[in-house]
This record gives C-alpha cells, sequence and structure tokens, in this order.
C-alpha cells in the first residue's frame, strides 16, 4: 500500500494539479493510446521519453519517488516479458527455449508496456482521485459507478490505518518474536482487520443514510484552470509523435524494399 500512499502524495503536491482534468487527460490518454497503438520503435520510444520528461520536468515527481511509484509497475512488466521470451516444453524433461522470434516479441511488448505505463502514470500523478471522479462526473459517468469507486478509494486507506494500529500493538507485545507467534499474530490481525472493516462499512452506511444518501453525495469542487494554449500544445505533440512515428515506418519500409539498411537510402 505504500505504493498507493506515494502516488497519491506525488498526485497532491503536483504543480499540475490545479490544471483542468480535460487538458491533462488530452495528453496523457493521447500518449496512452499512441504508446499501444503505433509502432515500438520508434513510437514507443518516443511515447516512453515524452511521459518520463513530463514527469520530471513540469509534474515534478522526482527520480527516487518515480522509483517507488514505478518499481512493481515494472516487475510486473518484466514478469510478463519473461513468460514471452521463454518458452517451455516437456520432452523427457522440462526444456527452455528462446529464439529470435519470441525475443522479438517480448522485446516489443517491453517497449509498449513501458510506455504506456509511463503515459499512465503521467495523469496518475498529476491529478488526485478526486479530481479523476470530479471529471469522471462531468463526462456523465453513472453517478452509482462514481460513488462505489470513491467509496472503495476512502475505505481503503480506513483499513490501511486499521492494519497498522493492529500490527504495532502486536509488534509492541513481542507478537513476532518468533515464528510460531508471527502466524499466530498474522492470522489474529486478519481476523480482527476484518471485523473492524465490517463494523466501519457498517457505520458508513447508517450515516449515508441519516444524511438521506440516493445516488450521490455531492460536494463543491475548486475551480480548475483550463488552458487553450496547453490543449493545443498537447495535440500538436500527439501529431508530432504520431507523424514521426509513421514516417519513420515508412522510410524503413522502403529502403528495406530497395535493399538498404534504414536510414541510410540516401547515402
Amino acid at each position: 500500500m505504500a505504493h498507493g500512499l506515494t502516488l497519491d502524495h506525488a498526485a497532491w503536491s503536483s504543480p499540475w494539479r490545479p490544471r483542468s482534468v480535460r487538458d491533462k487527460a488530452v495528453l496523457c490518454l493521447g500518449l496512452l493510446l499512441a504508446a499501444v497503438c503505433l509502432p515500438p520503435f520508434p513510437g514507443g520510444v518516443a511515447v516512453a521519453h515524452v511521459s518520463l520528461a513530463v514527469l520530471l520536468g513540469p509534474v515534478r515527481v522526482g527520480p527516487a519517488r518515480l522509483g517507488r511509484i514505478l518499481w512493481a509497475p515494472l516487475l510486473s512488466i518484466l514478469i510478463g516479458v519473461a513468460t514471452v521470451a521463454v518458452s517451455v516444453s516437456w520432452e523427457a524433461g522440462p526444456r527452455f527455449q528462446v529464439t529470435p522470434a519470441s525475443l522479438a516479441m517480448a522485446e516489443a511488448l517491453a517497449v509498449r508496456a513501458l510506455a504506456a505505463t509511463l503515459a499512465t502514470f503521467t495523469l496518475a500523478c498529476s491529478t488526485p482521485m478526486v479530481d479523476l471522479f470530479a471529471g469522471l462526473r462531468k463526462a456523465h459517468v453513472p453517478d452509482p459507478l462514481i460513488e462505489i469507486a470513491s467509496l472503495v478509494y476512502r475505505f481503503s486507506f480506513g483499513l490501511l490505518d486499521s492494519a497498522g494500529a493492529i500490527r504495532q500493538a502486536q509488534v509492541a507485545r513481542l507478537g513476532y518474536a518468533t515464528r510460531t507467534a508471527a502466524l499466530r499474530s498474522a492470522s489474529m490481525g486478519v481476523a480482527g482487520l476484518f471485523l473492524r472493516s465490517w463494523e466501519r462499512a457498517r457505520r458508513l452506511e447508517a450515516g449515508l443514510a441519516g444524511r438521506g444518501y440516493e445516488d450521490a453525495l455531492r460536494t463543491l469542487e475548486p475551480p480548475r484552470r483550463r488552458s487553450t494554449r496547453f490543449l493545443i500544445g498537447s495535440l500538436m505533440l500527439l501529431a508530432v509523435l504520431v507523424g514521426g512515428s509513421l514516417a519513420w515506418g515508412s522510410s524503413a519500409w522502403g529502403s528495406a524494399a530497395w535493399g538498404f539498411p534504414a536510414g541510410g537510402a540516401g547515402r
């Protein structure tokens, strides 16, 4: 859960937080679509570099914080890429095989996944969840769906506090001094956390019902800064990425068709 807290802290302290969700969504979702739809080379590589530059530059995440945010997604990407690169067969025993085709597929997958992850975190590190919920409401997403997501998001932090308090109390009572005590403390902690979460959910439901809750619990939203220049600049950046990637791919295809190495047809 520390990963989620680090991401949440980065979003709340981002200089882009006062900016409109619409402006940030156009840039970040455009980068995400480019990472998925464009060829990995050079489209995915360009998207990854642009997203990383935005995260370390205007969003001001910082290399150390970015590393704490990205380590879990990068580990997941590494596992997925390894399963694609290595094929396992059974002929008189386990056999592991790596082929040029599987390596090429794994390389393309790694580039696309990394570019898409960086593009997604560009929005996540600059926009808190409460602002995303407000943006979804303005996009006419049904209120019950937004409220369920909002309650789950807020409830997770309550569970985190409860889990921390339970573990701190167990450590103070030497609940993890031995392996047997650690197993007993862990099982008792999970049981206590379940009971606390159930009681907290019951009290939350009773409180919402007492306030006349039906579909949505509206709150005041601070004004956000909309910028036409930012929007136009984002669209121009995306157009340059798409045009450059397609032009590079056409040039490489033409060079290969004439027997020249990519990028060296005019030499």
